[in-house]
């Protein structure tokens, strides 16, 4: 019998323990809720707007045919094809060099075609 006893004690101390924690948990839930003092804001930081990269201007782009110690730059070439078909605005222009037979050729508006010697 002594065996039931040491549970029967177990058993309402663990109850015991059961229900102060219950009463505290009840208790803890009664109490008004207290408000926090809410941080001073910190004004926020203005990040400078990222720069965007600007497209790179006719100066920046540059195209340079080399061929038997002759040298002549793209923008040349574009110049002459449109003086060559007398024309002074184009929406596009596209030029071919040759220089092995000293040739450039030009499709202007897809509408235009010429040649004139590269040298």
């Amino acid at each position: 019998m002594a065996r039931s006893t040491k549970k029967s004690a177990a058993a309402a101390e663990v109850k015991d323990t059961a229900v102060k924690a219950a009463e505290t948990v009840t208790a803890e839930a009664k109490k008004p809720v207290e408000k926090k003092e809410a941080a001073p804001k910190k004004a926020a930081a203005k990040k400078p707007a990222a720069k965007k990269e600007a497209a790179p201007k006719a100066e920046e782009r540059k195209v340079v045919i080399q061929y038997n110690g002759g040298e002549v730059a793209g923008t040349e070439l574009i110049d002459k094809a449109k003086a060559d078909a007398n024309i002074k605005t184009a929406k596009s222009v596209v030029v071919y060099v040759r220089p092995e037979i000293n040739k450039v050729y030009y499709v202007i508006d897809d509408n235009t075609f010429g040649n004139f010697d590269l040298f």
